[in-house]
């Protein structure tokens, strides 16, 4: 009952962040174009930086009259070190964030995506913001019930797992499937984060899925029924995303996130969040 309760707290604040930007923005904003190609220079001039993440607590969320998240606090840093205003734009659909980067709606995903050479070839990124890995988020063995944590990437096969839309899961398990001989019957959620997964496997609604092992490991406090031991992909170096022709915004970047690195600040930003 306690998760459930939680998961409608999610959706209601979703909502009502989601209705609050959407008042914050002026009101011709559809009437102006935004450039599909600006770098370092032209968001200089205007003073904006414009960020995209998640609603979620490793995103950006509402708490009373305090906004936290890891990606936000990330952004604010980077706001006291450039002196750009942010401006969060949220979409819980990562692949809308894509699309959004590439018509110019914004010029930084900030998520905590792995670093491919897929990736890499259409997007930059900037330096790593996280070690990360993929994990399969399952419930403990339940009294009363034989069903064990599955430890086997074989067993596996004909099992459903959700992912959040547009996860860079998707590949892993649709290699991982090839790679054990079997289907993996993989359900992209279009509404719902890692976060609310995990309450939902916990609550029982769904049996398996697969998040980042930091925000998984987060959520064990609030859920003690929840099993995040088997690793579904190896450690890997996860950034923010830009264009391709943001080279020198990139450089920026870089320069400031390292900036915050030796400041100790990021540090203290990802122990709030991740430990």
């Amino acid at each position: 009952m306690k998760t459930k309760k939680l998961l409608i707290v999610y959706i209601a604040l979703l909502v009502l962040a989601i209705a609050t930007m959407i008042n914050l923005m002026p009101s011709n904003k559809k009437e102006q174009a935004m450039p599909s190609t600006k770098d370092y220079p032209e968001i200089k001039e205007e003073g904006i930086l414009r960020v995209i993440t998640e609603y979620s607590l490793s995103g950006y969320f509402v708490n009373g009259d305090t906004i936290s998240g890891f990606q936000y606090e990330m952004s604010q840093a980077i706001s006291r070190e450039s002196g750009l205003e942010i401006q969060t734009l949220l979409d819980m659909n990562l692949e809308n964030s894509f699309e959004k980067l590439n018509n110019g709606e914004c010029d930084i995903i900030a998520r905590n995506i792995p670093v491919t050479s897929e990736l890499k070839e259409k997007y930059l990124f900037t330096e790593p913001i996280v070690l990360n890995k993929q994990v399969l988020v399952q419930r403990k063995l339940e009294e009363g019930k034989n069903l064990k944590p599955i430890r086997n990437h074989l067993e596996l096969g004909g099992k459903t797992i959700y992912i959040p839309k547009g996860s860079p899961a998707l590949q892993r398990l649709e290699n991982l499937g090839e790679e054990i001989g079997d289907t993996i019957y993989i359900k992209e959620d279009s509404l719902y984060s890692d976060e609310q997964l995990i309450i939902m496997v916990s609550s029982g609604d769904i049996d398996l899925a697969v998040c980042d092992q930091q925000i998984a490991e987060a959520s064990l406090k609030d859920f003690d029924n929840i099993d995040i031991k088997t690793d579904i992909s190896f450690t890997q170096l996860q950034a923010w995303v830009l264009r391709k022709d943001s080279p020198i915004l990139k450089d920026s970047l870089d320069k400031w996130i390292n900036q915050i690195r030796e400041k100790g600040l990021y540090n203290r930003i990802y122990q709030r969040y991740y430990k």
